[in-house]
């Protein structure tokens, strides 16, 4: 039986949870890279630089594929725009699921040399373009299907496929970790990746049974699907992209280095155990699952800022206090630097963000716009945030926490500029 997308609330959940599970594959995906990037691929793919050096290598390759996020959100928000939110969700998984498999199989530089780091920036590129596309398209899926009053709780459902993806990703190569050295650096570390395939699988049953959005039926039944979204985008919502770019830069920024800086930061400078650490993510983004949707529901309640705000400033208070609870050393400080800064900075952004972003833009052109402010900021933000990190690193916790508080700041400006959009219409 197809999906419905009729307003019914058990249609609307099913569309939700569809969205929610598509997004967890494509995350576990892009999210392998970022933790074998700070454990492993300094080591396999730059070998001859030392261990700094080399980890800011591999996490040079890890920002590559947030360059490809803009290029993959400007095409694909084009075609999704112009032939419909679903058929381009098919073609990012299958994007995604490829090239994350064809990493688990690359050749590493002690068998085809420096070659093993192109072919590793290709896949990468690859993987950077297909969550670019990715983002709007599962979003706009179950915001546009929510009653107006829940666009902030239903578009919190394909969010909280960034924890379960992390989730998901951290616990299977944690469990790989546990190999010894010798066989984790030969063959565990491949694993993961190549598993991916079968849950790709499984999100392409699944995307195939939805139908497209009402709205976009809408528009798309009256013929006035936008002939040039990016180009109306940019000529008639330039404020718009600017606001999104703002608000996505502390959530997004802090959030790579909560999770893929951590790792290097906690193995390399305070001397953690790898597993300590792995088990610390593990443990905030399981209770990310649940602040998510809490947080989306708020600011259906409260509006879009209020709980943008706070995950903001928490997020630049928190800062300085994340970095002291991880040199204590301490197990269950580091865990609890790592849930509060998830659960009380980020949830707090992340779960209205969706409906937000949305609101911003009207149907014609709303798969590009949220696109193209989304993933401009991620080049900027999660892209560059775990090498600018790196590089701070010798510099200690005072300008790595200045780091994080100046991002904070930028989003905080955004979303007070910006306007209250929870009960605002959706425009054609």
């Amino acid at each position: 039986m197809v999906m419905s997308s009729s307003g019914t609330a058990g249609s609307i959940r099913v569309v939700a949870l569809a969205s929610l599970i598509g997004t967890t594959i494509e995350w576990y995906d892009f999210f392998l890279y970022g933790t074998a990037a700070a454990l492993v691929f300094n080591r396999l793919y730059f070998p001859t630089f030392d261990p700094l050096a080399g980890t800011l290598a591999a996490f040079g390759t890890y920002a590559v594929g947030f360059l490809a996020r803009p290029i993959g959100g400007i095409i694909i928000g084009h075609y999704g725009d112009r032939i419909g939110r679903k058929s381009m969700l098919i073609l990012t998984l299958v994007i995604m699921g490829v090239a994350t498999f064809g990493i688990g199989l690359l050749p590493t530089y002690a068998q085809i040399g420096p070659w093993a780091a192109v072919a590793l920036v290709v896949l990468r590129l690859a993987q950077g373009f297909g969550v670019g596309g990715e983002w709007g398209g599962a979003v706009l899926m179950a915001v546009e299907h929510a009653p107006p009053g829940r666009r902030g709780f239903y578009g919190s459902w394909p969010q909280i496929g960034v924890p379960a993806g992390l989730l998901l990703s951290t616990a299977v190569f944690a469990q790989f970790a546990r190999l010894p050295e010798a066989q984790f650096l030969s063959w565990g570390w491949r694993v993961p990746f190549l598993l991916s395939i079968v849950l790709v699988g499984v999100g392409l049953i699944i995307r195939v049974r939805i139908l497209e959005t009402p709205a976009f039926a809408r528009v798309k039944e009256a013929g006035t699907e936008a002939k040039r979204p990016i180009v109306e985008v940019l000529l008639n919502h330039p404020r718009e992209v600017l606001l999104a770019m703002g608000a996505r830069l502390a959530e997004n920024g802090a959030f790579y280095i909560y999770t893929v800086f951590v790792l290097v930061y906690g193995t390399q400078k305070v001397g953690i155990a790898r597993q300590t650490v792995l088990n610390g993510i593990l443990i905030a983004a399981a209770c990310a699952l649940v602040a998510i949707p809490l947080c989306g529901a708020l600011s259906d309640r409260l509006g879009r800022r209020p709980v943008y705000l706070f995950g903001a400033c928490v997020t630049g208070l928190f800062a300085y206090p994340l970095f002291w609870l991880l040199d204590t050393g301490s197990t269950p400080l580091v865990w609890l630097a790592l849930v509060v800064a998830l659960v009380f900075g980020h949830a707090p952004m992340y779960g209205p963000q969706a409906a937000f972003l949305s609101e911003l833009f009207g149907t014609r052109v709303r798969y590009s716009g949220a696109s193209l402010g989304s993933q401009l900021s991620s080049v900027l933000a999660g892209g560059l945030s775990p090498f600018i990190a790196t590089a701070l690193l010798p510099y200690g916790r005072v300008a790595l926490a200045s780091y994080i508080i100046a991002m904070a700041l930028v989003t905080i400006t955004a979303v007070l500029i910006a306007s209250e959009t929870r009960h605002q219409a959706w425009a054609n």
